[in-house]
């Protein structure tokens, strides 16, 4: 392709040229692996890819609660990806990739806006499960801080699930809140 533009096959800038692209092509080896990926969210049904999209943006938002999203969170969040015959691995780390950056740049504008539209995309049971990963991922660090449950809380309300489905999953959690954590380190003094 250089040589076309920069003159004939003996052009030392058109060598020089080639030899540089060669070397960063074979230096970004995970373009390939990249560009698959891509693909096959772009091979899914736009509903399947925005319903995927819109609940690992919940997830992220989740763990982004404390402003921070930890390795531990986004590993949960990897791992939610792919449960029950969801994403493959590379697909999952990809989007969750995506979730953590746009959770971190846009989480004030796009918080509202995207949990509704995975309400409106998912079943009953898919607003289930992603509470209770949401809950999983919130956790992972150990503890579910005060600012983690009460966004919890807002996404179980945005998802439109009753008091008692939030109070149901809250319980199957309950130890790692961090006000129960709290009170038993004092009460163990």
């Amino acid at each position: 392709m250089f040589r076309r533009i920069f003159g004939s096959s003996d052009s030392p800038a058109a060598a020089r040229e080639e030899a540089a692209l060669t070397e960063a092509a074979a230096v970004a080896g995970d373009t390939a692996t990249v560009r698959r990926i891509v693909a096959r969210l772009e091979s899914m049904p736009p509903e399947q890819a925005r319903l995927v999209a819109s609940a690992a943006y919940t997830l992220a938002r989740a763990a982004h609660a404390d402003l921070d999203i930890s390795d531990a969170e986004m590993a949960a969040i990897e791992q939610e990806l792919q449960t029950d015959d969801g994403l493959d691995e590379p697909t999952a780390v990809l989007v969750a990739e995506m979730a953590k950056l746009q959770a971190r740049t846009l989480s004030a504008t796009e918080d509202y806006v995207v949990t509704r539209e995975f309400a409106t995309l998912a079943s009953e049971a898919q607003k289930i499960d992603v509470l209770r990963a949401c809950f999983v991922v919130s956790a992972a660090s150990g503890s579910i801080s005060a600012e983690e449950s009460a966004e919890v809380n807002q996404i179980a309300n945005e998802l439109g699930l009753g008091a008692d489905v939030l109070t149901g999953i809250r319980a199957e959690f309950h130890e790692r809140m961090s006000s129960v954590q709290e009170v038993r380190r004092a009460a163990g003094r």
